[in-house]
């Protein structure tokens, strides 16, 4: 597979996240207002720092970390208490017993810290953000190289059915939990997802005048790449509903990504769909030395903080 090019990252983040560092350790202002971040790697800025053959880590550059400096920037200074961990889950959000996470939550859940958190807090706490959801079904992709049309087509989807299911289960149960501890004046913004799984095929096939059916077929006769499509508009499509239930605002990641723009610009010198080559710039989906990896580049997470921030309240 060949690598396209990331778009060039922007001069590093000059402004230094004092509320929070890599490993979660906080520097408290007294008497400031918060920001509590929760949910999954994206929360926590996962990287794949150490290459292919070592597992993401945890970074300074999530779009928590890069959202609250551009608050306070602003003059909206919070001080960040991050949560969240890589391959958090709904299920595992609510119960516990994800083995990246260690002894982060005292051998509970997320979702009990946080409200504990809440209550201790809850009148300084002026923003919370959450991201839950695709790692119900990242690790069915995950099984199958989907670059491979052959390899593509023994995607097990009674594994993406039953991730879907779960988020559409769980998540209701996730948000009414955070509304209640967190009460009904304090903010809460909900993201959607890019579509990282169109990348592998898209790059390799970029420019190929017959590519065949778009990431092989499954059994049924569907393509891959069609279905993968369809999964990630019915996950977001669930979030939306559970934010909308419970008064959370939604940081529409799926449209900054163009997530459903198929067409080739004019001006492209890649040849490929505009949606593909944002997951490209934004993610380390078609970086060949360490990916494919889908999680945000730090350039792809001060885009997420931007959507973030057009939806936090002055």
């Amino acid at each position: 597979m060949r690598t396209v090019p990331t778009a060039a990252l922007t001069a590093v983040l000059a402004l230094a996240v004092s509320s929070c560092s890599a490993n979660g350790d906080e520097e408290e202002n007294p008497g400031a207002d918060r920001y509590l971040s929760v949910g999954d790697s994206l929360t926590v800025g996962v990287q794949p720092t150490g290459g292919s053959e070592n597992p993401p880590e945890e970074t300074d550059e999530g779009y928590t970390d890069f959202l609250a400096a551009s608050l306070a920037e602003q003059g909206q200074e919070l001080d960040h208490e991050r949560n969240g961990c890589r391959g958090e889950d709904t299920t595992t959000f609510l119960e516990g017993g994800n083995p990246a996470c260690g002894d982060r939550y005292d051998g509970g859940s997320q979702a009990e810290t946080a409200e504990d958190f809440l209550d201790e807090n809850g009148e300084e706490v002026e923003l919370i953000t959450l991201s839950l959801g695709i790692n119900n079904i990242n690790g069915c992709f995950e099984q199958v190289d989907l670059s491979d049309p052959v390899d593509a087509s023994r995607l097990d989807t009674d594994c993406v059915d039953e991730g879907l299911e779960r988020v559409d289960e769980e998540l209701p149960e996730v948000t009414e939990q955070l509304r209640e501890a967190a009460g009904p004046d304090t903010q809460i913004v909900g993201m959607t997802y890019y579509n990282p799984f169109l990348a592998p095929w898209a790059v390799e096939h970029a420019g190929e005048s017959d590519p065949g059916t778009p990431g092989g077929e499954l059994p049924d006769g569907r393509g891959v790449v069609d279905y993968a499509v369809e999964v990630m508009e019915q996950l977001n499509e669930t979030l939306r509903s559970s934010y909308a239930e419970q008064d959370i605002d939604v940081a529409d990641v799926e449209a900054h990504f163009d997530s459903g723009e198929f067409g080739v610009p004019e001006d492209s010198g890649s040849d490929l769909p505009l949606n593909v080559q944002r997951v490209c710039d934004w993610t380390w989906m078609c970086n060949t030395e360490v990916g494919p990896d889908i999680h945000t580049t730090p350039e792809g997470a001060r885009e997420i903080a931007r959507v973030h921030e057009g939806q936090v309240e002055p």
